[in-house]
């Protein structure tokens, strides 16, 4: 057993820690967000009797360094980075949650590098951008108190969290000791991440293993899972949440050794990279829940690729910044009298404006709040300040905008829009009960 490596190249690389022996084939194995490389502790026994598996801690946890990362695809560019600065080529892949998803683009990304590949707990988009946003506005406002607190009911089963509280008071310890800014950039992370048009082109040996009772990343986006993957498999482990590698640590152990004993394929002659495209929409595949490894049926052929309109790259950046529950509202509301007017402020305002690199989001959000204030068009305010608060800014930046809209736009207005910030502010940033 080895002690654990800090990264080398910060912030390119991961901090890491090698178990089992050095000949041994490669196993990765990564975390789910909030928790350390110690969440795998319980399989690492039996695991390395087989492989000599590779661990490696998030940004800002488990005491790695806080370089936080803003995407999926760049945790994952750092991890090829630590594996290729210890000349390790191929390897399998399991990981949980966050850790499953830098598994899949592992795979869409460097096929050739990932032998067999495990996704616990995961999914092909993690529950709703603005469900991972939000959570980042709160830990802004309030630190990870609200995140470790509420970690029990999503991670664990009842039963288990009555019957273990040192687990428990273990787990909650992980959340509370992150980093709160990497914490928050690995939300925007999952908030950005949707490869549920790509799951085609996923072309290794996949386990898809979930626990029976995950309340957050449960059996139906284990289904999708599978049924987009072509070569993958199900597997569902009673009395288990999203935790199922602590809570259930034998059932998950004995699945990862079956699968990676039987999946793992040799390296291509000339390993293929090809270009990640959108996929066709996947086919709706039953499955019975069982405790053991069922297979699943494929998907027909990748289509070509499709470049991105100002349109689409508008109503992207229009989504990431106002929410989709916003963005819903209006394109529900929008007719053929008003749908003209909206594609000018999709492809426009959204597309070209809020799109250009020249001023970073937080700065336009001062911009635009401060504009608001001054033009009197409050009835945008409201939006714009929930914006505000998921580009960055805290409630007490905000306060100073309109402080500083006071002096040089009139009293009275910025008087009215500290009457709706402060509504909105209360309502995004009071943490969940």
């Amino acid at each position: 057993m080895q002690a654990p490596h800090a990264p080398t190249e910060t912030p390119r690389t991961l901090q890491y820690r090698f178990d089992g022996p050095e000949d041994a084939p490669v196993l990765v194995i990564g975390p789910s967000l909030g928790t350390t490389w110690h969440m795998w502790d319980r399989q690492i026994p039996e695991l390395t009797q087989h492989w000599r598996v590779f661990r490696y801690d998030l940004p800002g946890h488990g005491g790695a360094p806080a370089h936080a990362a803003p995407s999926v695809a760049e945790l994952a560019d750092r991890l090829i980075a630590t594996l290729d600065g210890l000349g390790v080529q191929r390897f399998g892949y399991a990981g949980c949650s966050i850790g499953g998803a830098v598994g899949a683009d592992l795979a869409l990304r460097h096929p050739h590098r990932v032998a067999s590949l495990a996704l616990v707990a995961s999914s092909p988009r993690f529950g709703t951008a603005d469900e991972f946003r939000q959570r980042g506005v709160i830990v802004r406002t309030n630190g990870l108190e609200p995140m470790a607190r509420t970690a029990p009911e999503r991670w664990f089963t009842p039963g288990f969290a009555a019957a273990q509280p040192a687990i428990v008071e273990w787990a909650v310890q992980m959340v509370r000791t992150t980093d709160p800014g990497c914490y928050i950039a690995a939300c925007e992370a999952l908030a950005a991440f949707d490869i549920r048009d790509h799951l085609g082109r996923i072309g290794v040996p996949t386990l898809v293993l979930v626990g029976a009772e995950d309340q957050v990343t449960g059996p139906a986006e284990a289904r999708t899972l599978v049924a987009g993957i072509p070569d993958a498999r199900l597997a569902l482990v009673p009395g288990a949440s999203h935790l199922a590698p602590v809570e259930q640590p034998a059932a998950v152990c004995d699945l990862l050794l079956t699968h990676f004993s039987t999946a793992w394929q040799d390296a291509p002659a000339t390993p293929p990279v090809p270009p990640l495209v959108p996929g066709p929409a996947t086919p709706a595949t039953s499955f019975a829940p069982i405790a053991e490894i069922a297979p699943a049926s494929g998907l027909p052929e990748a289509a070509g690729p499709q470049r991105e309109s100002g349109h689409e790259r508008g109503t992207k950046v229009r989504r990431e910044v106002l929410g989709d529950a916003h963005v819903d509202a209006v394109n529900a509301s929008t007719d053929a009298f008003t749908e003209d007017f909206q594609e000018l402020v999709t492809r426009y305002a959204w597309g070209e404006v809020w799109s250009r690199e020249g001023l970073d989001r937080r700065t336009r959000s001062c911009i635009t709040l401060t504009a608001l204030v001054a033009s009197g068009h409050l009835e945008g305010l409201a939006a714009h300040v929930r914006a505000a608060l998921r580009n960055g800014l805290t409630p007490a930046e905000i306060k100073e905008v309109l402080l500083q809209s006071a002096v040089y736009c009139g009293i009275p207005a910025a008087g009215a829009a500290f009457t709706i910030a402060q509504s909105v502010i209360q309502e995004e940033t009071t943490p969940p009960a």
